[in-house]
C-alpha cells in the first residue's frame, strides 16, 4: 500500500472516530439530561391525593 493512499485512510479513519464520538457524547448528554428532568420531576409534590375520594371519618 503506497504511503499517502495509507495516510489518507488513517486521517479519514480517524474523522470518522471524532464524528462518531460527537454523536455519542450528545446523545449521552440528552439522555442524562432526560434523567436529571425525570428525577426532578418525580421529587416534586404528589398530587395523587388531589384524585383520591375522601377519605371517611
Amino acid at each position: 500500500m503506497a504511503p499517502e493512499f495509507h495516510h489518507q485512510l488513517i486521517e479519514q479513519r480517524a474523522a470518522d472516530l471524532r464524528r462518531e464520538a460527537v454523536e455519542y457524547r450528545r446523545a449521552r448528554e440528552a439522555t442524562r439530561r432526560q434523567e436529571a428532568e425525570q428525577k426532578r420531576q418525580s421529587s416534586g409534590e404528589r398530587r395523587r391525593g388531589l384524585f383520591r375520594k375522601p377519605a371517611s371519618a
